[in-house]
């Protein structure tokens, strides 16, 4: 059994029901919650049927949170899994059934991420090693030439991605959730508003489970890259990596250490 959460932010129905139609076909789906954070009700979005389940917020409690929401009535409704998902992906609901499927059989994964891709076709590269400050602050503010060396490590561009890989990192785009995995690590750190809560709780899941990144199933994702083009979402941005370094260690972090050394000696002996 499996419940999807979706996080609307003055998301327009006419955006979102195409998704919607497709992930009404998995089978064995409980429930699809549509937790929403903007600050007028849809009417639209609340008027359809079970099995959606529309949550209105009359605030914007920020990503993690509000997914926690959902998330929570996974855990009280002992459903085994859940998917967490943007608004913005394009996914088949065989490639659900096939994770499902997949995740079900294997029961030391916690946690999956497809293959992610551009809508031309160009990969997504959001399979990563947990960063240090450095890695961050490099690619988004020197020059490419200076630091594309040490992006494409970051983001493990030389492994082809075309392989399964056991990654502290997976996007929070399309995370597949065992939900007794997610309840160990204590579901998302509501503490970030955006950005590094889907970091935060795969390399939390990491530690017991293995999170996979999965190519045998591609996804597409209209992927905006806010905080790129607003000065206001890179400040957010900003604070909430503070956090994250805050929370987990700046140029200290043994754990981060282990698990990139983990992954990147696994890499080497294939």
């Amino acid at each position: 059994m499996l419940n999807i959460s979706i996080v609307l932010y003055k998301t327009r129905a006419e955006e979102l029901l195409p998704l919607l139609d497709e992930l009404l076909k998995v089978r064995h789906l409980r429930h699809i919650y549509l937790v929403d954070n903007s600050p007028v009700k849809s009417e639209e979005f609340a008027s359809l049927p079970l099995p959606i389940v529309y949550i209105f917020n009359n605030a914007n409690l920020g990503y993690g949170k509000a997914h926690n929401i959902a998330l929570r009535e996974s855990v009280y409704d002992e459903v085994p899994y859940h998917l967490v998902i943007n608004s913005d992906i394009e996914v088949k609901a065989a490639d659900i059934e096939y994770l499902l499927d997949f995740i079900g059989q294997n029961p030391l994964v916690g946690q999956i991420m497809p293959k992610v891709v551009y809508p031309d076709g160009t990969v997504q590269y959001l399979a990563k090693l947990l960063p240090s400050p450095w890695d961050l602050i490099a690619r988004r503010f020197l020059p490419k030439r200076w630091t594309q060396k040490r992006t494409e490590r970051y983001e493990l561009r030389f492994t082809g991605y075309d392989r399964p890989l056991n990654v502290p990192y997976l996007s929070g785009c399309f995370m597949f959730l065992r939900t007794e995995a997610a309840l160990k690590a204590r579901l998302f750190d509501e503490r970030y508003f955006m950005y590094p809560e889907d970091m935060d709780l795969t390399r939390t899941i990491h530690r017991d489970y293995l999170t996979l990144f999965l190519p045998s199933v591609t996804i597409v994702h209209h992927h905006a890259k806010s905080s790129y083009h607003s000065l206001r979402y890179l400040w957010i941005h900003i604070i909430n990596m503070c956090r994250y370094f805050n929370k987990w260690g700046w140029f200290r972090d043994p754990e981060r250490d282990l698990f990139n050394n983990q992954l990147l000696a696994s890499i080497s002996a294939k």
